[in-house]
């Protein structure tokens, strides 16, 4: 019998290691997972005379990514991530210039877990430390208890001046408060690997044809679309809907990805799920794996599906890092969680189910597992425009058939993409997901020159928005959406604020109001914040929970910095307002920079610029930061808002981009402008 190729990830609680169960070949590059120095040397046999390259100097050489040099590409450009994410976690190790030594206590709430106190931490890095592995080395009387030795933990999670880190009972077990550690912080790598595993294994399956899809003959017969029953009643209303979901239902892409697009609020989660209920009612055979990039995303996939489809069918699964008690009461049963622990199912017992749903990460389990390439007849990935393309890959490489499996991809090119680090690794590529790459890239997905138009066969964009008022669509609708997004929300939903007695305007619910603050950073943090803004920001707040007349609640009320040390200062803020005006659910109001709310909604969205300085916004414009210069994070930031939008900032400031100088003059036209409008004209 022949060997199979596939690296094979064997995981511990806290390490891991890839295993090969051959000798590679020269092309796959594969490494040791717990090498701290650079473990991916590329062939260079590819690029002869230029063997002492950098890595970007390679990724230059190569030029645009083609299916020849896809793996090596995507193989650099995460090493160069994960290069990046390490230089970064550097300045929380200990000793440092400020710390000899570590001092750690036990968490008063859970005693499993033990307290590393380090100033500001929320405000830097807190999305790398999350899941971080952490190695603790005993110094000082310490060494007396545990001796020479280092003990190996992560990272459980990351509060405002601390952080929380879990380790195995081997030093629990004689921890005692006020103990000293030296401390160094790595990236856990189980996330990277599954990435690299998985552009090995679309080399290896052939994926070209899905990832670099060629138009159909001309000859190629145009597929018979079914009628189907829908279960959204409502989606029977809306023509591009319906006729994405024959579309996925017919397979009329196949072998290439078949794209929902379109801005947000337009139903891209409700088609994909109308669509696996039509696939799971008329196609006996099939097997669906439904993906996100995130588990509140998967979470909702998975219960609009078991609306409509007996949860004896559906898993839910999960990976053992996260929070059970985040977890839905109408999910548990479908879950892999059982009294309390997950666990994971056998093979065998893995295929029995029609409909699986997970994260893009936990999908990688699948592969390990070893379920046959062509089980699954269909994949689904929602959120596709916010995933790395190798995230993307992780569901499909190894799992689906090129030939006969349909992959359905939803997600809008014009909101936020992946979150990359590295800057080469941005320019080359790694920051375009694989949504925006096919939409780009190749005239499946473009429109016609002749007639303006999709080809439905392969792509869909959504017209209909279900959630805010027409004039918190105007800009949006404008500059990125060729003016076709049309609005159906809810009347009475969309006009809950028009009559609101703050606005400078009555039946508009769209306020800029000018502030002219000072954008500040503390010694600790490369992160920035604006306590003008945070003033005028509690201002609305208060104004808000005292309407006349009308109830909201703190949860139906966004705050968006792009900031973490401005989110911080508005949070203590709320504090200090929930406690003079007796709010007990204050803490429901999220407030959170714009990557935290994509794919979220509230009635009132309150947005920080922050910036004030000049000097600031151009560093910003270089370092691709804030909401300066960043059309994506814009129209992620406005279109969160249902019913009423209120920007506080500088004009004078941010006027220097033209998306938001139109949004200002918006604003001043229609009589939602708040502030010294004469200074900010002659200022002009």
């Amino acid at each position: 019998m022949k060997q199979s190729h596939v690296p094979r990830l064997i995981c511990s609680p806290h390490t891991f290691q890839v295993k090969r169960q051959c000798q590679m070949t020269t092309r796959e590059h594969w490494y040791n997972p717990m090498c701290r120095q650079p473990r991916f040397v590329p062939n260079r046999a590819a690029f002869p005379g230029q063997i002492q390259l950098h890595p970007a100097e390679t990724l230059e050489a190569q030029g645009p990514l083609r299916w020849n040099n896809y793996s090596e590409k995507f193989h650099l450009l995460l090493e160069l991530e994960e290069q990046q994410m390490n230089r970064a976690l550097i300045k929380y190790n200990i000793p440092n210039r400020n710390m000899k030594y570590a001092v750690m206590f036990r968490d008063r709430v859970n005693s499993d877990l033990l307290v590393l106190e380090v100033p500001g931490v929320s405000n830097n890095c807190s999305s790398l430390l999350n899941g971080a592995e952490v190695c603790v080395f005993p110094t000082g009387y310490t060494m007396s208890v545990y001796g020479y030795r280092d003990f190996h933990g992560c990272v459980h999670s990351v509060k405002l001046d601390s952080i929380e880190l879990q380790f195995r009972s081997d030093l629990l077990d004689y921890f005692e408060d006020g103990m000293m550690f030296k401390v160094c912080f790595t990236v856990n790598r189980l996330t990277l690997a599954l990435q690299h595993r998985a552009v090995i294994l679309a080399v290896k399956h052939t994926l070209g044809k899905v990832l670099f899809p060629a138009p159909p003959p001309y000859s190629s017969q145009q597929p018979e679309l079914p009628n189907l029953s829908v279960f959204d009643a409502q989606l029977k209303e809306n023509p591009e809907q319906y006729r994405a979901v024959q579309h996925i239902v017919a397979g009329s892409s196949k072998p290439a990805p078949y794209l929902v697009f379109g801005p947000p609020g337009t139903g891209k989660t409700v088609t994909l799920v109308e669509a696996i209920k039509q696939i799971d009612l008329t196609q006996a055979s099939c097997h669906i794996l439904a993906c996100a990039s995130c588990n509140s995303a998967a979470d909702l996939l998975c219960m609009k599906i078991v609306d409509h489809v007996d949860k004896g069918k559906v898993l839910r699964m999960y990976a053992k890092s996260w929070d059970s008690d985040c977890i839905p009461e109408k999910l548990k049963a479908c879950s892999n969680l059982k009294e309390g622990k997950y666990f994971f199912h056998a093979k065998e017992e893995l295929k029995k189910y029609r409909i699986i749903v997970t994260t893009l990460f936990t999908a990688g389990r699948l592969v390990t597992s070893r379920i046959r390439q062509g089980h699954f007849t269909h994949v689904f990935v929602d959120e596709a425009g916010h995933a790395v393309e190798t995230e993307c890959l992780i569901p499909l490489a190894g799992l689906l058939d090129s030939k006969t499996g349909q992959v359905v991809l939803a997600g809008d090119p014009k909101q936020l993409g992946p979150i990359i680090k590295n800057f080469s690794a941005q320019k080359f590529g790694l920051g375009v997901s694989f949504l925006e790459r096919l939409m780009n890239n190749f005239s499946l997905y473009q429109r016609d020159k002749r007639n303006r138009k999709f080809n439905n066969r392969f792509v869909t964009k959504l017209l209909r928005n279900y959630r805010s008022h027409p004039a918190i669509l105007e800009i949006p609708k404008e500059l990125f959406y060729d003016n076709e997004l049309q609005c159906h929300a809810d009347e009475n939903s969309r006009n809950s604020y028009c009559r609101w007695e703050h606005l400078p305007r009555k039946e508009f619910p769209v306020i800029f109001h000018e502030v002219t603050g000072q954008d500040e950073r503390d010694a600790s943090s490369s992160s920035f914040f604006n306590t003008t803004e945070v003033t005028v920001l509690m201002d609305y707040v208060k104004k808000l929970l005292q309407t006349q007349g009308k109830t909201i609640s703190p949860k139906d009320i966004g705050i968006i910095s792009p900031y973490r040390q401005q989110v911080q200062e508005i949070r203590r803020a709320l504090e200090k307002v929930g406690k003079a005006h007796k709010v007990k659910d204050i803490n429901t109001l999220k407030v959170g920079v714009v990557e935290e709310f994509q794919g979220q909604e509230r009635d009132v969205i309150l947005v920080s610029i922050v910036r004030s300085s000049h000097v600031n916004a151009k560093t910003d414009r270089k370092f691709n930061m804030g909401l300066i210069n960043n059309n994506k994070g814009f129209n992620v930031t406005v279109n969160r808002a249902k019913a009423l939008l209120i920007v506080v900032g500088n004009p004078n400031t941010i006027k220097t981009d033209r998306t938001w100088k139109r949004f200002i003059d918006y604003c001043r036209h229609n009589g939602g402008y708040i502030g010294d409008a004469r200074s900010s004209s002659n200022q002009q």
